[in-house]
């Protein structure tokens, strides 16, 4: 009997792949005619717009997939000395990135410089209750901090608000480094992993470097999507899922709309790898527990590109971009700086700047009319980086729901629902609400949740 997988994002194209790497039948049900979420890319004029996640870290489990679907040699790879910039005072400060550029620099305070410093002598012990990011930086390092780098990074990561974020949520090793060193730093060093086993049972290094791929970022969930063929039903919506009759082969039936036809496609297991809310309202009829997933919340996002002449800027970009504390009173969350970090973005003598508007500390940017979204960007951007003409062609990518938030309670609530789906074996969860929202992080739970849904001594969420 075949697995079921719902939803044809990375989550669900990757928990797909993997079955079959595994020699299992698999289905997967995607509501929209394309498959891939929101990665997706536009190729306009000479210009590569990626309308969603401009790159990726180079984690093990993402590496083995690309190079198992032939695209290592599509490999971007950025400099790792790229610099880092934060807007300070309507200005660009460049980000150390060693621990004696940051505590030579004038980025914060030297009351938090000294925080920093004596953090690995000292012991603390968090909170029992949960903490929130920026409760979090406050209390270990003070809001120096906290304003000029920490919340920044939290919204060019999560598009959230670090004092609604949960730390255990969003940053469960901080957690438990302070919970079993008393340190943060020293913590960290001492958990640090040596390296990270791949899918093909080889070593690789635990990190990766930044990357994209050539063609697009989409290559990547094309591919997928060209390899599994005909296991992928678009334009199907699942609607229901129900406990097979007994005495069958099937443990589930899984329900589905196709162009308003209705069809029960039968399943051995079942595994959910779309958004939050749809996830609830399958699975609370037969879990009621899982109605809560509808409580988590997703930031919107609007992403606003623009291709400009290089004889435009006041000076060369180089480096990874910048992000922009709330102080600023932006509405640009940051900036990635792509024709730096990845060739053949544009043609030559150009620039391609992608900013990010929106976010959960200021929702109604992201619905902005397109051109004052684009006046708004456009604007800010001439009073950061000093562009002297508006740019040579625009793009913009609304996302409603771009990035789930793990916010204060997220941990607690994941805990509950996987408590109570251990006694609906063969439903699986799978998306970026579980363990992060990075591709990486997306791929390697895929791969597990692939692998226990074959074991039916181990079929649990």
């Amino acid at each position: 009997m075949r697995t079921v997988v719902i939803g044809g994002g990375i989550s669900g194209l990757a928990c797909a792949w993997r079955l079959r790497r595994l020699g299992a039948e698999v289905l997967l049900l995607e509501s929209e005619d394309r498959a891939g979420g929101v990665i997706r890319t536009i190729s306009r004029d000479g210009v590569l717009y990626e309308a969603g996640p401009q790159s990726f870290l180079l984690a093990p489990a993402l590496a083995d997939l690309i190079a198992e679907l032939e695209l290592d040699g599509e490999l971007l790879l950025a400099d790792r000395r790229a610099p880092r910039f934060v807007v300070i005072g309507g200005k660009l400060r460049k980000v150390p990135l060693g621990p004696l550029g940051f505590l030579t620099s004038g980025l914060v305070s030297s009351g938090t410089k000294w925080r920093l410093v004596s953090e690995p002598f000292g012991r603390t012990t968090p909170p029992e209750d949960d903490e929130s990011i920026a409760a979090f930086v406050r209390r270990k390092f003070g809001a120096d901090l906290l304003d000029r780098l920490v919340a920044p990074m939290v919204s060019g990561i999560y598009a959230g608000d670090a004092d609604r974020l949960s730390l255990r949520g969003a940053f469960p090793s901080l957690y438990q480094a302070e919970k079993q060193f008393g340190s943060v730093i020293r913590g960290m060093m001492k958990s640090k992993p040596a390296g990270e086993k791949s899918s093909g049972g080889t070593s690789r290094p635990s990190r990766g470097g930044l990357a994209a791929l050539a063609g697009g970022n989409e290559s990547l969930v094309a591919r997928l999507a060209e390899r599994l063929g005909d296991s992928i039903q678009r334009g199907t919506r699942a609607v229901s899922i129900a406990h097979a009759p007994a005495g069958g082969e099937a443990r589930f039936e899984v329900g589905v709309d196709r162009g308003g036809r209705r069809e029960t496609i039968p399943a051995a297991s079942v595994i959910l790898a779309a958004p939050a809310r749809a996830a609830s309202s399958l699975l609370a009829p037969l879990v009621p527990a899982a109605a809560d997933l509808a409580r988590i919340e997703y930031a919107p996002v609007a992403v606003v590109a623009g291709s400009y002449s290089m004889e435009h800027l006041r000076s060369p970009l180089e480096g990874f971009g910048f992000l922009a504390p709330r102080a600023e009173r932006l509405r640009v969350l940051g900036t990635v700086w792509n024709s730096s970090l990845f060739p053949g973005r544009v043609p030559e003598g150009q620039t391609l700047l992608t900013s990010f508007v929106g976010g959960m500390t200021d929702p109604a940017a992201a619905g902005l009319p397109d051109e004052a979204l684009f006046q708004t960007v456009e604007s800010e951007l001439r009073r950061v980086l000093g562009l002297l003409l508006a740019p040579r062609a625009r793009f913009a990518q609304r996302w409603s729901a771009a990035i789930p938030q793990y916010n204060m309670g997220h941990a607690a609530l994941l805990s509950r629902i996987r408590a109570a789906l251990a006694d609906a074996p063969g439903i699986l969860l799978a998306g970026n609400y579980l363990e992060g929202p990075a591709i990486g992080a997306c791929v390697a739970l895929a791969n597990r949740t692939a692998e226990r849904a074959l074991s039916p001594a181990d079929s649990r969420p």
